[in-house]
């Protein structure tokens, strides 16, 4: 059976995700369209590509010849500032429109000078990439492993050649409907990324867009080469996570919408199966104690950092709840709790875990379907729900 499957956003906790698709497979079911957003984007250019259950779990456990795992050096130190940079920053424009009285102009340029050079050293720089680039971290090693990643040859030895694809030519090359979600943040709009709306986007970019988190990792600026969105130029604009606004945007599968149809295709007549990531469900072999104690001086527990993360899981809350219970029957929620979102540090053992409670999840979510015989919703709640999936898509898209 296919089924156009959703993938929610969740940071490191999207390792549950191949726990699920490992039921998936061996259930002998296959992808059909595919949805995601931040981690769950990641996820769906990976199926979209090809990747096995395997080829991820490999993936997941990928660490340097440190023993430092991959994933850890996403939260990467900023990219050293260029001296125009600096000189057009707004930190330095800030600290000239400070006039202090009675201190000589001269003065107070040193004072501005020795400021702006100690914000570029050591752990200060984050600070400096934060107000300048919209960010804490540099997501620069994300793309290196994304790309090695989309290069990787498959298992029969076959090159897949996709890292500087556009969403044009990665479904001319795979075949597979991929739509990634992010936020412009200078149209204050949701995008949603295939090549239906941004044919000439490097999907790999799409990739970047939508998993970066807003105030932790730098802001997405949209370049001229990369086209046009629905018609519109876009060069210029800020784009991140798009979380921010749609999380788990099933809808967009589900509604009738001509609007929607001309940004996600044709419906394919597949089943829909959307990949909730639940911190209230506990992972099996799992307890709150075993979550682990940050290093001193990380700066991922930071106050301000695990601010910035619960604000814009507040901020995600409403719209996902709202769909998830208006579309529950073609919900399976995965098991995440005690699990971070920024937990790319994640042991062996706890990784595991996570991923045998993905499999375990989606066990029972087909169990259940097959002792209730449900095959589906009925012909009147399918109407319902598409006349509600009208409603939600139409309320964040337009």
């Amino acid at each position: 059976m296919q089924y156009d499957l959703v993938f929610e956003g969740g940071g490191a906790k999207g390792a549950v995700f191949v726990g699920a698709l490992q039921e998936l497979e061996r259930r002998g079911h296959t992808p059909g369209r595919l949805l995601g957003t931040s981690a769950g984007a990641i996820m769906a250019t990976f199926v979209a590509a090809g990747f096995s259950s395997e080829e991820m779990l490999v993936a997941l456990k990928e660490k340097d010849e440190n023993g430092v795992p991959a994933f850890e050096k996403f939260l990467g130190r900023p990219r050293p500032f260029t001296k125009e940079e600096v000189a057009h920053s707004i930190t330095k424009e800030a600290l000239e429109r400070i006039n202090l009285r009675y201190v000589p102009d001269f003065i107070e340029d040193q004072v501005d000078r020795f400021i702006l050079n100690l914000m570029l050293q050591d752990e200060l720089v984050y600070v400096f990439s934060f107000i300048e680039r919209g960010g804490w971290y540099s997501a620069d090693a994300f793309l290196d492993w994304a790309r090695r990643k989309l290069d990787q040859m498959t298992p029969d030895g076959h090159p897949r050649d996709l890292s500087r694809q556009t969403f044009a030519q990665f479904f001319e090359t795979t075949g597979k409907e991929l739509s990634l979600v992010a936020a412009d943040t200078t149209d204050q709009r949701l995008l949603v990324l295939n090549h239906h709306t941004a044919p000439d986007l490097p999907v790999v970019w799409g990739m970047r867009m939508s998993m970066s988190l807003p105030l932790l990792w730098e802001e997405v600026v949209w370049r001229s080469e990369w086209g046009r969105y629905i018609g519109r130029a876009m060069g210029g604009h800020r784009i991140v996570d798009g979380g921010l606004l749609s999380n788990f945007p099933m809808e967009l599968f589900i509604s009738t919408d001509p609007y929607v149809i001309s940004m996600m295709g044709p419906k394919t007549g597949s089943n829909i199966l959307g990949l909730l990531i639940d911190e209230q469900l506990p992972v099996p072999g799992v307890t709150p104690s075993d979550a682990p104690i940050p290093p001193s001086g990380s700066l991922v527990d930071l106050p301000p950092v695990e601010r910035i993360v619960r604000l814009v899981d507040t901020a995600t809350q409403a719209h996902d709840k709202l769909v998830i219970e208006a579309f529950e029957q073609f919900v399976c929620r995965l098991p995440a709790k005690s699990y971070k979102t920024m937990e790319f540090d994640m042991t062996d053992e706890r990784r595991e875990h996570l991923v045998a409670g993905g499999q375990m999840a989606l066990d029972r979510y087909f169990r259940t379907q097959e002792t209730q015989g449900m095959k589906g919703p009925d012909i009147h709640e399918m109407d319902r729900a598409i006349k509600r999936a009208n409603r939600i898509a139409a309320g964040i898209l337009r």
